[in-house]
């Protein structure tokens, strides 16, 4: 599904975000990118999303080389990736609701049906009391099902996590790791940057370890979950 290609990021003057990275990710795959701050995770995930080119090397998606979509494609391809920050990101004047279904109504579903999406994943993710709060009236683990929520509204096929658990204590961060699983029942491929050495040992079925740029491990084991098949 994902393939990277001996692809390079350099910024200016002459900082080498990203070196000679050469991988491929399989549909459905849950993988966590771990390594030291300015390993190089964002800038992937980045890359990944089309939000910056690599300088060298080729990025496949599906077999569609990404780097060559002009501005129509670009957009198409966002639709199908669903994004998780650590800062939550999320609309303070919306609520909970509102927040998830402008995703979906971004993409072209009607006002009822981004709703009714909206409603059925957040009572999915456990926030059924909670769909007329406002953010900032819900707790960091909320806020972080939200995001979440709001993130796979339109069923991506691509689902990337930056450091989704960074502001969260230990028990949140257990329970957001149980929700990502769940999504991946769906057959969302999923991609995690993290610090977080404990969940990674628990929950990561391949981790991908990056260093100045290169990828220093890639590691795959059979993990079982509790509640997965």
């Amino acid at each position: 599904m994902i393939q990277l290609f001996h692809v390079f990021k350099t910024y200016p003057p002459n900082s080498q975000a990203l070196n000679d990275i050469s991988l491929e990710i399989d549909k459905g795959e849950f993988v966590f990118l771990t390594g030291p701050s300015g390993a190089g995770k964002t800038t992937l995930l980045k890359l990944l999303f089309r939000e910056e080119e690599p300088t060298n090397g080729q990025i496949l998606l599906n077999g569609q080389n990404i780097n060559r979509l002009n501005r129509r494609g670009v957009a198409r391809l966002r639709r199908q990736i669903g994004l998780v920050f650590q800062e939550f990101k999320l609309l303070p004047r919306l609520t909970a609701l509102e927040n998830v279904a402008l995703a979906a109504e971004v993409v072209g579903t009607s006002k009822n049906g981004s709703h009714t999406k909206a409603y059925h994943l957040l009572r999915e993710l456990g926030l059924k009391e909670k769909y007329t709060a406002k953010p900032l009236t819900l707790s960091g683990g909320e806020q972080q099902r939200v995001a979440i929520a709001r993130a796979v509204v339109n069923d991506p096929m691509l689902l990337l996590a930056d450091e989704p658990t960074g502001n969260l204590d230990a028990e949140i961060a257990d329970e957001t790791m149980r929700m990502f699983l769940k999504i991946r029942e769906r057959g969302t491929t999923i991609i995690i940057a993290s610090h977080n050495l404990e969940l990674i040992k628990r929950y990561g079925t391949r981790i991908i370890s990056l260093r100045h740029g290169f990828v220093a491990d890639d590691l795959q084991k059979v993990v079982r979950h509790e509640g997965m098949h």
